[in-house]
């Protein structure tokens, strides 16, 4: 038992490295790539949006970064249940290892230039023009090209529901969210109560609703969908009944919606009050 420790500690240690190594290198080779390509094209959100395609992007470069890791990992685990696994009635200790200089540098370069090229792609990916689909608050730092030509929805959170106002369209107030295909879409989220989070899942867009604040987001939606909307913030009693589906539609069957909603919602209209970025009813009616 003994001269089998010796035999693993020297000669015989440096040839499992050596082997180990290749073994990682070869698999990763592999492993990356399928895992990147194959899985990696179907990872959530989808492609609802330029954002929620700039989103699946993301997750395949942490994916392609993670698989190797991952196979270093689980390759080790397998050498240490296997090679170097104490076999016998008796155990007894190998010889004391006193690091490998090699090993230590190699540790360290690796990791600080995985470190650092995760923090240079998460920084420009976080001033990208484009956005993460996430709120910016009433005055957004980062605009994508044409914002100031973006179509405006206001999504307005009470317990437990969301509704969405068209100003552009008279300011008409409707239970459901249709958008245009192919449009840079400029969402004001607010509460009427208390804090809620809209998540439109498959367009990639997750803002904060806080009563008094407009917090804007923006988002470009790609060809005609369906997509999921969920609150994503514990508000209440009924938090996991607040859903909804959203439709992505054409340009000309959205103008013939609007058109409708103004139809439809015309009667209603006088109860509603102005359009604003922002809603404070009276304090007792809040939370309630």
């Amino acid at each position: 038992m003994a001269a089998s420790a010796t035999t693993h500690g020297g000669s015989g240690g440096q040839n499992y490295g050596r082997l180990f190594v290749i073994l990682w290198i070869g698999i990763s080779v592999v492993a990356t790539p399928l895992t990147t390509i194959v899985l990696g094209r179907n990872i959530p959100p989808g492609n609802g949006s330029t954002e929620a395609t700039s989103q699946v992007l993301d997750n395949q470069v942490l994916l392609a970064v993670s698989t190797p890791i991952a196979v270093f990992v689980l390759l080790f685990l397998g050498f240490a249940l296997t090679v170097f696994r104490a076999r016998g009635p008796e155990l007894v200790d190998g010889p004391p290892v006193r690091g490998d200089s090699r090993i230590q540098i190699l540790w360290l370069v690796v990791t600080t230039t995985t470190v650092l090229f995760l923090a240079a792609f998460g920084t420009f990916e976080l001033f990208d023009a484009a956005g993460a689909g996430a709120g910016q608050g009433p005055s957004p730092a980062f605009l994508p090209d044409k914002h100031a030509s973006a179509l405006d929805v206001q999504v307005i959170a009470q317990q437990w529901e969301f509704t969405y106002r068209y100003p552009g369209s008279g300011g008409v107030e409707t239970p459901h969210l249709v958008l245009p295909a192919h449009t840079l879409i400029r969402l004001h989220v607010t509460s009427l109560d208390v804090v809620h989070s809209f998540w439109a899942y498959e367009l990639g867009v997750k803002a904060d609703a806080n009563p008094g604040t407009d917090n804007v987001v923006y988002v470009t939606t790609n060809g005609p969908r369906s997509f999921h909307i969920r609150c994503a913030e514990l508000c209440g009693l009924w938090h996991g009944y607040m859903f909804d589906t959203g439709r992505v539609v054409p340009a000309a069957q959205f103008a013939s919606w609007t058109t409708a909603q103004q139809a439809t919602f015309k009667p209603v209209q006088q109860y509603l009050p102005p359009y604003a970025t922002t809603y404070l009813p009276d304090p007792q009616r809040r939370a309630g």
